[in-house]
């Protein structure tokens, strides 16, 4: 059964992923992604790791993509979707997206199972408990620092932008 449940996961993840390269429309490819991401989420919860789970959902679902909507709507949509797509260009892009899904199938086919990890029996909240351990006590300065990374890279997007008043 949850193997049953992986592959429609894995198999929506995938079509969503092609949406996201496919798509004419910037805002349909986020929103592509945006399902995708989530698509990863619902595998983490599968592979009984609730915590990368919700982890995914708010990191990606719900800042990074608030984020990519809000550089899609600040940039000119029409000029770059004109400059995105030039004649000619599909047929390469398309013979390795063959290629490679070709390779996936045969490695999907030739493997007895999926899984040779037999998952973790501990509580969830020791998990929980050694990993925000860890992560404030032993990282807590690259943590930080990639806090402060992640705000100036935020208002730089904002200084580049805002349009000149004038």
């Amino acid at each position: 059964m949850g193997q049953g449940f992986f592959l429609l996961f894995a198999a929506g993840a995938v079509v969503t992923a092609l949406t996201v390269v496919l798509a004419r429309n910037p805002v349909h490819s986020a929103l592509a992604l945006m399902a995708c991401f989530l698509q990863i989420s619902a595998i983490f919860v599968l592979l009984e790791a609730p915590l990368l789970a919700v982890v995914q959902i708010f990191v990606y679902v719900g800042a990074i993509m608030v984020l990519f909507l809000f550089v899609i709507m600040m940039i000119d949509v029409r000029e770059a979707v004109l400059q995105r797509f030039l004649p000619g260009q599909n047929l390469p892009a398309l013979t390795l997206l063959v290629l490679l899904g070709l390779e996936m199938l045969a490695l999907v086919l030739w493997s007895g199972r999926f899984s040779a990890v037999a998952p973790t029996t501990s509580r969830e909240g020791d998990q929980v408990r050694q990993l925000s351990t860890t992560l404030f006590a032993d990282y807590l300065l690259p943590f930080e620092v990639a806090s402060i990374i992640l705000l100036a890279a935020l208002v730089g997007a904002i200084v580049l932008a805002r349009k000149e008043s004038g």
